[in-house]
């Protein structure tokens, strides 16, 4: 029997963009799966949205929170509502190709491992793609992930007894921040070279405003991972060369 994925989504005032995401979902290869969606207490038309999939297909769960907590406390949330050997994370606005699961569960069924992530293509808001390939490295650590992170959440798929109690730190880039403390505990990633994700870009977001992520990189260095000034200004350094090549790309 195909082991249950458990797919985390957390959401705010994501009426425009949650469609396509569950659909991408529905339409997937892989059929043994729950999707836990988590509204962070929206203000538009959200759970409204969500709640008519939920109506019709019973693998799929809407979690209210009663405040806004921010996208770690709603992960964590969504975490202890997770029944799966793997876990997955899907943003509110990000598009699964309909082999994703099929090939990235196949891959950590054959190969035993523990984490896995994909190649995936950016798009705009209007689901354009504005990008080639951003490539899947075959592996990376701890220390290769300091220069760069190269997982974007959406294209994961970890082995929820490797999470553990890992929790989501609230942070900017406390995506990174827990790839890192996962990695930690001697995991290495290993990535599939397919693009089977559509990453969004959007105005306003984090990873579209250069200065903030310029400026959560150099706290986490310095203060999440309390590296040295030097060792940081080096990793720095290499993560800055590898952020402007990506977007040249």
């Amino acid at each position: 029997m195909e082991p249950l994925v458990s797919i985390i989504t957390p959401c705010y005032n994501s009426a425009d963009f949650i469609v396509p995401t569950i659909q991408s979902v529905l339409e997937q290869s892989y059929q043994n799966w729950e999707l836990i969606v988590i509204d962070d207490c929206s203000k538009d038309d959200t759970c409204k949205i969500v709640e008519g999939f939920v109506q019709q297909h019973s693998n799929i769960k809407l979690v209210r929170l009663p405040q806004n907590g921010g996208v770690a406390n709603a992960r964590n949330v969504g975490l202890e509502h997770t029944n799966g050997k793997y876990v997955a994370f899907l943003d509110s606005d990000d598009i699964w190709l309909k082999d994703k699961l099929t090939q990235q569960v196949a891959y950590m069924e054959d190969k035993n491992l523990t984490m896995t992530f994909c190649a995936y293509h950016r798009i705009d808001e209007e689901g354009k793609i504005i990008s080639a390939k951003i490539e899947a490295p075959y592996s990376v650590n701890y220390r290769q992930l300091l220069s760069h992170n190269v997982i974007i959440f959406s294209t994961s798929l970890t082995l929820r007894s490797a999470i553990g109690d890992l929790k989501f730190k609230k942070a900017g880039h406390e995506d990174w921040i827990f790839w890192l403390d996962l990695f930690k505990k001697s995991v290495t990633g290993y990535g599939i070279n397919d693009a089977l994700v559509w990453y969004r870009i959007r105005k306003g977001s984090v990873s579209a405003n250069k200065l903030k992520v310029i400026g959560y990189t150099w706290k986490i260095l310095r203060e999440s991972e309390k590296l040295g000034l030097f060792e940081s200004m080096y990793l720095f350094t290499k993560y800055a060369f590898a952020t402007v090549w990506k977007r040249l790309r």
